[in-house]
């Protein structure tokens, strides 16, 4: 399993979870993908959609998404990966019904491509899970199209688009402090639940392009794809192929393959530290390149106080609490311990968050305490 995380020119998998009105960068952190693990057709029971899942969602036909979408017009695309396309549509609230644009609601229609067998695997984990999981940090699946080799999903539409857009964009507004402490807690309140529930679902690939933001910022995590059920019994954990993406995979699980609800944990660290930088979990390929990641070039700060202070964004413009950024970067670093058992579970995580938002020791930014202080070097800052 190690050996399909070395380094060099993996695999790509490449998600399109973007259910907005913008579209995603081009620019792509590597995935890890196991290449030694032959990619096979569907077989006939992968096909078929569990009766008591699809219950829950509509059962869209072809021609209602072609209608929905203007025939999958180009002006609606609104983003593009590997999986396939995503188009805006819109439908009637009630009947879910196609409409006429500006009518009804929005809504974001993911087509897959119909020669991606692993994206069909994925599709069908979709459905599966996000048929069953209902959650205000989770996004909402409102049906799917399972006609021929033609499979589309039908999400809820998020106005702002992906965390990964509003932190690296150029030309993009910056987020407030408040903002990015609020967006941290509504991942961690997704993570909570899916790792609470009497199965535990382990995430595998949180990053800042998986967490969509609705109108009011609130965020909720996107693409189930590659979620796995977490161990049973007395299981420490499931042996999977390594899958996801390079900078926010935990160390443990990229070496061994081994996955546990505490390697989302690890995510969760990489991206509350792109909240608190405005930097990305890798460098881009490009000019002055660099292998080391967010994480390699942060830890060194995250257990100084003082220190801590000059890895912050400097596009907050110094406006943010000096103790809430301390408290933030100590419970990153926690999160981070390349020791899995060290790393706080999500409940806790969650907890010390809501703790210090409702004592302000977050949004709460006196004069003296701003802080504006800049840093050369590291992972790319955008």
């Amino acid at each position: 399993m190690g050996n399909a995380c070395a380094k060099g020119k993996p695999v790509a998998h490449v998600s399109s979870s973007n259910f907005s009105g913008s579209k995603k960068p081009a620019s792509k952190p590597k995935q890890y993908s196991n290449s030694s693990e032959q990619r096979s057709a569907p077989t006939t029971s992968e096909l078929n959609v569990p009766k008591s899942i699809s219950s829950n969602l509509k059962s869209f036909s072809l021609n209602d998404l072609k209608e929905a979408t203007k025939n999958f017009r180009r002006e609606n695309l609104i983003g593009e990966g590997g999986f396939g396309r995503v188009f805006k549509g819109w439908i009637d609230e009630n009947t879910y019904g196609p409409t006429k644009p500006g009518t009804g609601i929005v809504v974001a229609i993911k087509n897959l491509k119909p020669e991606s067998f692993q994206g069909h695997k994925e599709w069908l984990q979709e459905v599966n899970y996000l048929g069953m999981l209902q959650h205000e940090n989770l996004v909402k699946l409102i049906g799917y199209c399972l006609e021929g080799k033609n499979r589309l999903l039908v999400y809820e539409f998020m106005q702002k688009g992906s965390l990964e857009n509003h932190l690296f964009r150029k030309g993009v507004q910056p987020m407030a402090w408040v903002t990015r402490v609020n967006i941290a807690i509504g991942v961690a309140r997704g993570l909570t639940f899916l790792h609470s529930l009497d199965q535990n679902v382990i995430f595998r690939d949180l990053k800042a392009s998986n967490i969509l933001l609705d109108s009011d910022f609130n965020a909720k995590l996107s693409d189930f794809g590659l979620a796995r059920d977490g161990p049973t019994g007395d299981n420490t954990h499931v042996s999977t192929r390594v899958i996801g993406t390079q900078g926010y995979a935990a160390p443990e699980y990229v070496a061994t393959g081994h996955l546990t609800p505490r390697s989302d944990v690890y995510s969760f660290g990489v991206v509350l530290l792109e909240l608190l930088t405005g930097r990305r979990a890798v460098e881009d390929d490009g000019p002055g390149f660099s292998e080391e990641t967010l994480v390699d070039w942060a830890k060194p700060f995250l257990n100084d106080n003082r220190r801590v202070l000059r890895i912050m964004d400097t596009r907050l413009g110094g406006q943010y609490s000096k103790k809430g950024a301390q408290a933030a970067a100590a419970l990153a670093l926690q999160c981070l311990n390349t020791d899995p058992k060290f790393r706080p579970p999500m409940v806790e995580v969650l907890a010390a968050l809501e703790a210090l938002n409702s004592s302000n020791s977050f949004t709460r930014t006196p004069k003296h305490e701003s802080h504006s202080t800049k840093i050369s070097g590291g992972p790319s800052q955008k």
